[in-house]
């Protein structure tokens, strides 16, 4: 019985979460989303957030790769700018995953996984799906799932959600945390699902269009997998949690006519986020040699680009630095400003050992694009990699303070901490990185070594005093989650 009750919450959650499909503005539906005050403010969800993002730091595959980071980011922004009723910030994570799937939840966290990402055919597919999953925060849906169990607290569904989104992402570790925690009735959350999945569908629709995507991309996007699908003894998992009978994706073109179509051009960093994403995350050839196929048979410029881009990156992976040099200069020449390419070619100059000429390519970039997260790492890594440690603190303070839930940002400072032989100050930026993971004790163990070292220092033994009086008292409000 309990197994069914656990599968039937999965389910339930993942209807709340990931349905990719989208209606047009006229459905008959309520605002119901932007209600649930009464059980959970809008701080409690950020703090909610905050604490299972921090699990699936500890226990999930996230990428932690910079470009796609911005790239993800910069795309679900468009989205959020143009949505309604966003109370909290956003933030959009890849996670690598054979799993075609997504989902969002508290505090405005979107995880897409890999494999979604590689399977859509275009930009506007992509945005179609992240819009949705927007929808599904702005209008509060999982605040509602919980006020919808009002003979249970906020805190004990909280942490059954949180325990669903831990399985989505590790199946073991979730299923073991579910079961300390489950309870109550799954078929009244199910129901519930229903409005909050034809809600998230129409917010996410005018999103869609209101950024100027393709309105039709997400019917497009469904039929594919049920094409690829038809004679499969085993649909993907989006489609095995959200059944596609024969009415339903007539029934969303039928609510898309009243928009145009669009011909929507995908841009150029789309298809390098393809192209990036089947090489590191592919456990054999296969998915770069399938997407170098895709792409030669759109024969447009930014897939012809995309290729060579994918050509030098397998060069760089395999060790072949020359190679892959030679392939990426002339991309380099012709786009001196892209992002992907002054990436790769800094990895390329620092195994070259070449890197002065990657700090001044990097130093000219950041003056251009000054914001670019992607940018900063990379110079901060050129730094490290050149033992201009201090340099890279310096870059890496500003950066971690506006970045700070950044595990690259950490790391980075960690090395250059290290190089400067500043034991105190490295263990404090390591405490940072294992807080981030959720991992407290640890955290809190290691800034009371980091005292031990940093004896005669007043102001940064004050400054560690604070951090774990912060800690502690981070420790002791989410200690409530894992009831």
């Amino acid at each position: 019985m309990l197994k069914k009750t656990i599968a039937f919450l999965i389910s339930a959650s993942l209807l709340l979460q990931n349905t990719s499909l989208v209606y047009a503005d006229n459905i008959n539906l309520p605002d119901i989303g932007t209600a649930a005050a009464s059980t959970l403010s809008i701080g409690q969800e950020m703090e909610m957030g905050d604490y299972y993002m921090r699990m699936l730091r500890a226990q999930a595959p996230i990428l932690n790769d910079p470009v796609l980071n911005q790239y993800i980011n910069d795309l679900g922004q468009k989205l959020v700018s143009k949505s309604e009723s966003v109370q909290t910030p956003f933030h959009f994570y890849i996670m690598r995953s054979d799993v075609l799937n997504a989902f969002a939840f508290f505090g405005g966290n979107v995880v897409v996984h890999s494999k979604l990402i590689l399977d859509t055919d275009n930009e506007s597919q992509l945005a179609s799906v992240m819009a949705h999953e927007i929808g599904h925060v702005t209008q509060r849906h999982l605040a509602r799932a919980i006020e919808a169990q009002n003979r249970n607290s906020p805190y004990f569904w909280g942490a059954t959600l949180g325990s669903i989104l831990l399985t989505l992402a590790n199946p073991e570790a979730g299923m073991a945390a579910m079961t300390s925690t489950m309870a109550g009735s799954a078929q009244s959350m199910i129901s519930f699902t229903q409005s909050n999945e034809q809600e998230a569908d129409r917010v996410g629709l005018r999103t869609l269009v209101k950024a100027g995507f393709d309105p039709y991309a997400s019917s497009e996007f469904l039929q594919k997998l049920a094409d690829q699908t038809r004679f499969s003894s085993k649909p993907p998992e989006i489609l095995l949690t959200h059944p596609l009978p024969n009415n339903r994706l007539t029934d969303v073109r039928n609510r898309t006519l009243q928009y145009s179509k669009k011909n929507i051009t995908s841009s150029l960093d789309y298809y390098l986020a393809k192209a990036r994403l089947a090489i590191i995350t592919a456990k054999n050839k296969n998915a770069a040699l399938l997407l170098i196929q895709d792409y030669k048979k759109l024969n447009n410029q930014p897939s012809k680009i995309a290729i060579i881009y994918c050509g030098a990156l397998a060069d760089y992976q395999a060790g072949k630095y020359q190679q892959a040099k030679q392939q990426l200069q002339p991309l380099l020449d012709s786009q001196p400003d892209n992002l992907w390419f002054i990436d790769l070619m800094t990895d390329i100059d620092l195994e070259l050992n070449n890197n002065s000429a990657a700090i001044t390519r990097l130093q000219q970039a950041l003056k251009k694009f000054p914001s670019s997260t992607a940018i900063q790492l990379n110079l901060a890594a050129a730094y490290n990699n050149n033992k201009n440690y201090q340099q890279a603190v310096s870059l890496l303070h500003r950066y971690t303070h506006d970045h700070n839930d950044d595990m690259n940002g950490w790391d980075e400072l960690i090395k250059a901490y290290g190089g400067l032989h500043s034991t105190a100050q490295q263990m404090t930026a390591r405490a940072e990185l294992i807080a981030l993971q959720g991992r407290f004790d640890e955290s809190i163990q290691l800034l009371q070594n980091a005292k031990n070292r940093a004896k005669g220092d007043q102001i940064t033994l004050s400054k560690i005093d604070a951090r774990i009086n912060q800690l502690k008292q981070l420790q002791k409000r989410f200690a409530k989650y894992k009831r």
